[in-house]
């Protein structure tokens, strides 16, 4: 224990940035200064919207993107990310919001930040690579589908949708709507979306969801219509305080914080691996990417922003825009928090329908139709699991998706491991042996070869397979081929040794790796082969050993006079 603090103070004092971080800074402050304010752009009508969807208000999803935006841009793990407030995270926080109320979300938050730090010194970031991608794509594609129920209610023009699932809010948001139709909202959300997704193939430079929601909210101004506002917005970023930390409730947000913390790590790294394949020679640091992330979401509750996250739209608006180094999203960061310092009024006048068309655009960029389609055909497996996780995603939650995608996915890669396990009967060279005696041997002594995994999966087929050996004296076991050995492999092997040698069957092992024979000697499996002297470096030695020690068997050719 003495040992294990140095050891996690290094680590911690190695996931800070140096001064080598910022080296490429002073490449082209220029371009990143560009970058950095047309991802601002871009991510004002994002924070907005995503605050609002999360339950906390506007307010909450601005200072989300600047307080934690700034800090996960210092230090994080990658020279391009952009964080701040995301979809996928609202999707989490909203039955927090319905449970626990704003403090709550607040703690969540505070307590996914303790995670994800120590999910950085345990140097835990590089395994998210390991993900199947139909889980990858069938969480997103959920996520969109779930971003785009929520923006029913305010699409409609609906404020009193009630639900305990986001499908069901909605469902109740269009039967309110069809009793009391709004058509001035429905209108507004869509015009933004239209704008937003046409004008991105015709102009992808511009920013048309600002263009959008500028001119959604002008015409709201001049023409007198029924359309419900964002609302007052202080003036200026609120002061830090701790009041919402509330330690005997820590036990009953823990579940909520860890999910926060796993879908802020994976959202995260999956986005800096996205930055790094539209580089050349990016490569981000994942678990100082988690430690980024950590310490933005240990922040941003202090002035009462909502659980962050690092976003895939802006972090490659940020690529595209040009930007080398960190002081591009450092710089989004900054001009967001002027905005709110200097246009606090303006954005309250932004109708809550033009949000909604953000969004709604938004999810349809999310999904890659071509992408799903191809996974769906890929195989009957990938097929499976993409559907399972997208299901799962949009009826219960993400993390249970993520869970159950995964579970599914590790349940039929082990299937198809294990189905290329094989236990092959091989011949013995007749070539140094006279026809009489090779016959003798093909009686007495067979040899089979163990190919790939003999581990959990695997090992009741195997033993299946070898307890049907009959008419033999010496059974040679060649395990050279064997590339996986776990527990149960090695017990499965020593059950059917003794079953074997139950029979009157001498059992010899062969070819046997130190990594395999260290699982077996640990288990105390075939130690009485090793006392006996029937474990042999290679599979000559044994065949030699076995020729001195097979007996005739009745009917064979060497009892015929």
């Amino acid at each position: 224990m003495s040992g294990a603090l140095p050891v996690a103070r290094e680590r911690l004092l190695g996931l800070l940035p140096g001064r080598a971080d910022w080296a490429a800074v002073h490449r082209s402050p220029r371009r990143d200064l560009l970058a950095g304010l047309t991802v601002a752009v871009v991510a004002l009508p994002l924070a907005l919207a995503f605050g609002v969807t999360s339950g906390l208000g506007a307010q909450a999803g601005l200072v989300t993107a600047v307080i934690a935006g700034a800090v996960a841009a210092v230090f994080g793990g990658s020279n391009l990310q952009v964080s701040g407030p995301t979809g996928a995270m609202t999707v989490v926080l909203v039955p927090v919001v319905q449970q626990f109320g704003a403090t709550g979300v607040l703690m969540v938050g505070a307590m996914a930040g303790l995670v994800l730090i120590a999910l950085a010194v345990a140097r835990l970031g590089r395994y998210v690579r390991y993900l199947p991608t139909p889980v990858l794509e069938g969480f997103t594609a959920g996520i969109a589908v779930v971003i785009a129920l929520q923006q029913v209610p305010a699409a409609l023009g609906v404020s009193d949708a009630h639900g305990e699932k986001v499908w069901a809010v909605a469902f109740d948001a269009v039967a309110r709507f069809v009793v009391h139709p709004r058509p001035a909202a429905l209108a507004v959300a869509l015009a933004v979306a239209a704008l937003m997704l046409l004008g991105a193939r015709w102009r992808p430079g511009l920013p048309f969801s600002l263009l959008g929601v500028g001119a959604a909210t002008v015409l709201a101004e001049v023409i007198p219509v029924d359309l419900v506002r964002i609302g007052a917005l202080p003036q200026g970023l609120p002061a830090p305080s701790l009041s919402f930390l509330d330690l005997d409730a820590v036990g009953v947000l823990l579940p909520s914080a860890l999910a926060v913390a796993a879908l802020a790590a994976l959202e995260s790294l999956l986005s800096a691996t996205v930055a790094d394949g539209m580089t050349v020679g990016e490569r981000h640091d994942p678990d100082r990417e988690l430690f980024g992330q950590g310490l933005a979401n240990l922040a941003a509750p202090l002035f009462g922003g909502i659980p962050a996250t690092a976003a895939i739209a802006r972090t490659a608006v940020n690529v595209r825009a040009g930007a080398a180094s960190k002081l591009a999203a450092l710089t989004h960061a900054v001009v967001l928090a002027a905005i709110v310092l200097a246009a606090a009024p303006l954005v309250g006048r932004i109708p809550l329908a033009a949000l909604a068309g953000v969004l709604l655009a938004t999810t349809v960029r999310m999904v890659e139709a071509g992408s799903l389609w191809a996974l769906a055909r890929a195989t009957r497996g990938d097929a499976l699991v993409l559907v399972l996780t997208f299901a799962v995603t949009v009826i219960w939650d993400l993390v249970t998706a993520v869970a159950v995608g995964v579970g599914v996915a590790v349940v039929l890669a082990l299937r198809a491991v294990a189905r290329s396990a094989r236990l092959e009967q091989v011949p013995l060279d007749p070539g140094e042996h006279s026809a009489e005696e090779y016959a003798l041997l093909t009686e007495h002594i067979v040899a089979y070869r163990l190919d790939g995994p003999l581990f959990f999966a695997a090992a009741h087929t195997f033993l299946l397979e070898l307890s049907e050996v009959t008419d033999v004296r010496v059974v040679i076991l060649r395990m050279s081929r064997v590339t996986t050995m776990d527990a149960t492999g090695a017990h499965v092997l020593g059950d059917a040794i003794r079953r074997l040698r139950g029979r009157g069957i001498s059992v010899l092992l062969s070819g046997i790796t130190p990594a395999h024979d260290q699982v077996l000697a640990t288990l105390g499996v075939a130690d009485d082969l090793r006392r006996e002297g029937l474990v042999f470096h290679d599979t000559p030695a044994a065949i030699r050993y076995a020729r001195g020690t097979a007996l005739p068997v009745a009917g064979s050719p060497s009892d015929r006079p």
